[in-house]
């Protein structure tokens, strides 16, 4: 399994516009997906604009392949791309270790 880290700052004062834009993105295009297992957003408290979005793929290859090369990438960002106020940081991970 691979998480997926995007490091995401928007606009100010366009919180409540970006939730709306990202659940959008999140469940009708990123959901359907192909490796796609799951996601979770975190809010930026001291950072109102700033998000965090984690999201678990099966395989790296299903989000910077299949995913990333599709038109369904193009279909996310029309929805969420417009809040960017800068690139969105992307890192990928394996889990080394976990509580029980």
């Amino acid at each position: 399994m691979i998480l997926e880290l995007v490091d995401i700052r928007i606009h100010p004062r366009k919180q409540a516009e970006f939730d709306v834009a990202i659940q959008q993105g999140l469940n009708e295009v990123i959901a359907h997906a192909q490796g796609f297992r799951g996601y979770k957003v975190n809010k930026g408290v001291e950072s109102p604009e700033r998000y965090l979005l984690t999201i678990f793929w099966d395989t790296l290859e299903n989000h910077t392949v299949d995913f990333r090369q599709s038109e369904a990438f193009q279909q996310w960002r029309d929805i969420v791309g417009p809040h960017f106020a800068a690139p969105p940081l992307v890192e990928h991970f394996t889990l080394l270790t976990k509580s029980a």
